[in-house]
């Protein structure tokens, strides 16, 4: 590990204005991904802003009827809130599939948002990796890539990413709530990562020295529905083979609203907005659950040993939405 230079911010205002004035530096909360990338030298920042003391804990309703969770929430708080379990339950399902105990009760939200792919070629570096250098090759396009991306990849990286949390509040239309020393802004979860494209090193759209500080779920009644379906090698809290959030606001038979987003599948949570649209107004029933899942699958392009999360996720797109169809409920 490099050495590095250690402050303890005080405020949001000293966090932010602390980072324009320490060169390389990077912000830290929980750490639980942070201090593994520095222990192998994927990160090597020359200075750590530590943000964990910050009062950003907050779970709170919004007057809009929605729910504001500060940044330094931790997983296993934002898991455990009688409100996100009663209107959000599929959020609560998302992080308990998502790792042990000790580590939801360290991580944080922000954190979990921005914890970076687990692909062993950019752990390992030995192996090129255009994530941790620009320009020196994928290695995972020709080799082992069991876990890698079949939506929305590029030439130049096909990793995925390994939130769980993230696709739930992709499907939950979550706004990431941002602040520097330029001011405050908002940032939709559905713009806040990034394909790959020829810049892969970039995972999020978050600019220089913006620190999060809130996520929003708007209201959504129908959200009750929402189901988490993840599928992986053990249910020892392995990273997902592939996901699937899903929520449905279902007026008789007909669909009178839509989320749908899967994890495991790209670089980023994937919104299947196709499907969305397809669904919307249709009875919701098998055979449209069967075709809404060929049209969320339609762009994929699997590599040698990932070809089977295709039938694999329409598989578990039919099985999600006809669980949300019925209520909800656990998977």
């Amino acid at each position: 590990m490099k050495n590095f230079a250690y402050v303890r911010a005080t405020s949001t205002e000293d966090a932010v204005r602390r980072s324009r004035t320490l060169p390389n530096c990077q912000f830290i909360a929980g750490g639980t991904n942070l201090v593994d990338r520095l222990k192998v030298f994927l990160d090597q920042p020359d200075g750590l802003i530590d943000i964990s003391r910050l009062d950003l804990k907050q779970i709170a309703s919004t007057r809009e009827g929605g729910i504001r969770i500060g940044a330094l929430a931790t997983n296993t708080a934002v898991a455990d809130h009688p409100q996100i379990r009663r209107e959000y339950p599929l959020l609560s399902r998302a992080i308990l599939s998502g790792a042990s105990q000790q580590i939801r009760n360290r991580a944080t939200v922000g954190g979990n948002l921005l914890q970076r792919t687990r692909c062993p070629y950019y752990y390992d570096t030995a192996f090129a990796c255009n994530k941790r250098q620009p320009g020196s090759g994928c290695p995972a396009i020709q080799g082992i890539n069991r876990m890698h991306a079949i939506l929305g990849a590029s030439e130049h990286c096909v990793a995925v990413h390994p939130s769980d949390m993230s696709v739930a509040l992709a499907a939950l239309d979550a706004i990431v709530e941002v602040e520097s020393t330029h001011g405050k802004r908002q940032i939709p979860l559905r713009d806040f990562h990034r394909l790959p494209g020829n810049t892969p090193a970039q995972d999020t759209n978050l600019a220089a020295r913006e620190l999060i500080t809130a996520v929003i779920l708007p209201p959504m009644p129908f959200a009750k529905t929402g189901v988490y379906l993840k599928l992986r090698d053990r249910a020892s809290y392995s990273f997902a083979l592939l996901s699937v959030a899903a929520a449905m606001d279902l007026n008789g038979d007909r669909i009178q609203d839509i989320r749908l987003a899967l994890g495991g599948v790209a670089h980023k949570p994937w919104r299947s907005l196709d499907a969305e649209a397809f669904l919307q107004g249709k009875s919701g029933t098998p055979k449209i659950f069967q075709q809404a899942a060929e049209i969320a699958l339609q762009g994929a392009k699997p590599l040698t040993h990932n070809g089977f999360k295709v039938n694999m996720g329409k598989r578990a797109i039919q099985r999600a939405l006809m669980i949300s169809a019925k209520g909800g409920g656990v998977v």
